[in-house]
């Protein structure tokens, strides 16, 4: 593969050697979950053009638990945010001691062009034309060919996934939160989707029903929680780590949920993934993957997201235009997708 400077990775590792024995690489990427998952598309494509790198990852806390398998993973740097920025000056001096091969910067922090190093790629500004993946994607111009996340577990995850989902019928997960209630739909409309589903003539006859969540979300979702029966549901809002999560995704048959972290999560693993949308534009964020797909509420994001909205008092959901029967069909027809791609 040919980088942005017209250097092979093959030239790029010889006259790096000249520098330094041990080739490193620095990935600085996002904060938040479901950014970080989008990014390791890219993570995936330097591990596998640079198999003999030390990787060294910077992220927001929320996000670090998703690079713990990378490999060849040298350091984990949590940027836990600071006043004034300060965490971007901690970095960059745990950072400038070494000399980097490459530097894949998709924050823009400024100090990161202070350190020494042979290669480097910023992400530039953002651009709302395009889903964010091809716009990370240009960083290593792959744009044509954009890569699909890679999460990597190990076969401990696998063990605790596989206790947490026992062999059995089928699992239909479900990520009923998110980090901003309005992205929500509603608890109800969950539980009614579930029992159709679940029913002997619904599309997953019998299923279970695994529920992921964060342990501050619960109190959104308990009367979901209790409407499922108990010798059918698989309570996880409140557990696990997010490389068992997506072990779990693994074993599950299709997912369905609010744009969130999970959501994500939940198409890198491969399974159906169907992602529900309202103040959120889906052409931006909408699942990635040839099982993924996309269902919004009636109204287009920018009549339900006006600019005049006021982020201080209006905090209920926003998703109520999206109906049981319109998730219902959506789900229908991804597996439909799903079948015919078989």
């Amino acid at each position: 593969m040919v980088g942005l400077m017209g250097i092979t990775a093959v030239e790029l590792d010889h006259r790096c050697r000249c520098f330094s024995p041990i080739m490193r690489i620095l990935f600085i990427t996002a904060t938040r979950v479901g950014d970080a998952v989008l990014s390791t598309g890219l993570l995936d494509t330097l591990v596998s053009q640079y198999p003999d790198a030390r990787f060294t990852i910077a992220c927001g806390p929320a996000a670090a638990g998703l690079f713990k398998s990378v490999p060849n993973l040298e350091h984990l740097i949590v940027l836990d945010k600071m006043p004034m920025s300060l965490h971007w000056l901690r970095m960059w001096g745990l950072c400038v001691g070494r000399y980097w091969t490459k530097v894949i910067d998709l924050r823009n922090a400024p100090l990161s062009y202070l350190l020494p190093s042979f290669d480097q790629n910023h992400l530039g500004r953002r651009d709302n034309s395009v889903h964010r993946i091809k716009h990370l994607a240009r960083v290593l111009g792959l744009e044509a060919r954009p890569p699909q996340p890679k999460i990597w577990i190990n076969e401990v995850h696998r063990q605790r996934a596989e206790k947490m989902i026992p062999a059995g019928s089928p699992v239909l997960a479900i990520g009923p939160t998110a980090n901003w209630v309005v992205k929500t739909w509603s608890a109800e409309n969950f539980a009614k989707l579930a029992e159709r589903v679940a029913a002997p003539d619904g599309l997953m006859p019998g299923c279970r029903v695994a529920l992921f969540g964060r342990d501050d979300e619960r109190p959104q979702v308990l009367n979901l929680i209790e409407a499922i029966p108990k010798d059918r549901r698989l309570d996880f809002v409140r557990q696990g780590e997010l490389l068992d999560i997506y072990a779990c995704m693994e074993r599950c048959s299709f997912y369905v949920g609010n744009d969130s972290g999970l959501m994500h999560i939940a198409a890198a693993s491969g399974i159906p993934t169907l992602g529900l949308f309202g103040p959120t534009d889906e052409t931006l964020y909408a699942p990635w993957g040839a099982h993924s797909a996309a269902v919004r509420t009636a109204k287009a994001y920018d009549e339900i997201f006006p600019k005049t909205f006021d982020y201080r008092t209006d905090q209920g959901s926003l998703m109520d235009g999206l109906s049981v029967d319109q998730v219902e069909d959506a789900m229908r027809a991804l597996m439909r997708q799903v079948e015919e791609a078989m």
